[in-house]
């Protein structure tokens, strides 16, 4: 268990260590978390976003930290006068594309969300899918929403997770230190590509076979027709409430991910808010917890 010198997060720690229970619960486990949306811009928000993974490590816990940027991502590629194409709403990756991408996610953020966790009292690792092997992708290829039966979308260089190797993960989570993970893959052909943070997340978590994987996203949780927050969900009552279209938009990629890590290894999964701070916290440490908990049927 890694050491805290830090006056305020040692007081911290020691008030979370009245949540034994909890505690050894989760002792040696590992969470994957997805950090996105608006937090990452909010600096209050990010450094308690820091100081919850530092604290999850002082505890015994094993905190795996994936993130996105796609607003910094279009915001550098207007700044570069390099033009985004859509299709079907979805961003086409050609090479330039996949640069800015790479330089923005791997360079600017990682480094920035390290330097979080460092200035909370942590030590953490910037690292890609691309590094030591740890995520080998395919081109991601998806069906036309309005094209003839079986034309697909070329969405140029994004890709998906086809094999994870966690070599990396265990070597840096056993020397004490916290990964940070910038969803860039690279494909059988040596290609670079992008991946989706929350489907990178997913498939990070499904292989570490996690206690959790957290999405932190700009809503409270999954609503249900009355907008009240869902606080339990099975993929059984997903499949429901999607076919009755309560779930919707953006949200259904979201569970859909929740889902396949489950069936896959995950424990559980939970969608939360990350705009709430110490949301995770929150989740684990009480009763009421901060979002959906998405558990096996």
């Amino acid at each position: 268990m890694n050491e805290i010198h830090d006056p305020v997060l040692l007081a911290k720690a020691e008030t979370l260590v009245e949540a034994l229970p909890y505690l050894q619960r989760y002792a040696g486990r590992t969470f994957v978390v997805k950090y996105g949306g608006h937090a990452m811009g909010d600096p209050a928000l990010a450094h308690d976003f820091a100081e919850d993974v530092v604290l999850l490590k002082a505890v015994g816990i094993n905190p795996v930290v994936v993130h996105g940027g796609g607003p910094q991502i279009g915001a550098m590629l207007k700044k570069l006068g390099v033009e985004s194409r859509f299709v079907d709403g979805l961003r086409v990756t050609d090479k330039a594309t996949a640069e800015v991408a790479e330089m923005v996610l791997s360079g600017a953020i990682n480094k920035e969300l390290v330097s979080w966790i460092a200035r909370a009292g942590g030590k953490a690792i910037g690292i890609s899918g691309k590094d030591a092997g740890l995520v080998k992708a395919r081109k991601l290829t998806r069906p036309a929403r309005d094209g003839d039966l079986g034309e697909t979308v070329d969405l140029g260089f994004v890709g998906e997770p086809e094999v994870v190797d966690l070599t990396v993960l265990h070597t840096i989570s056993a020397a004490g230190m916290i990964p940070v993970i910038a969803p860039i893959g690279v494909g059988e052909d040596g290609e670079t590509y992008n991946i989706n943070a929350d489907t990178m997340a997913g498939a990070i978590a499904a292989a570490l076979g996690a206690a959790r994987l957290f999405l932190l996203t700009d809503v409270t949780g999954v609503l249900d027709a009355g907008r009240q927050l869902l606080p339990r969900l099975t993929p059984a009552d997903i499949a429901r409430l999607t076919g009755e279209g309560v779930i919707q938009g953006g949200m259904i990629p979201k569970l859909e991910t929740c889902v396949t890590a489950l069936e896959a290894g995950c424990e559980a999964a939970v969608v939360l808010d990350g705009r709430v701070p110490h949301a995770i916290l929150l989740e684990i440490f009480t009763s009421r917890g901060a979002g959906t908990l998405i558990e096996r049927d």
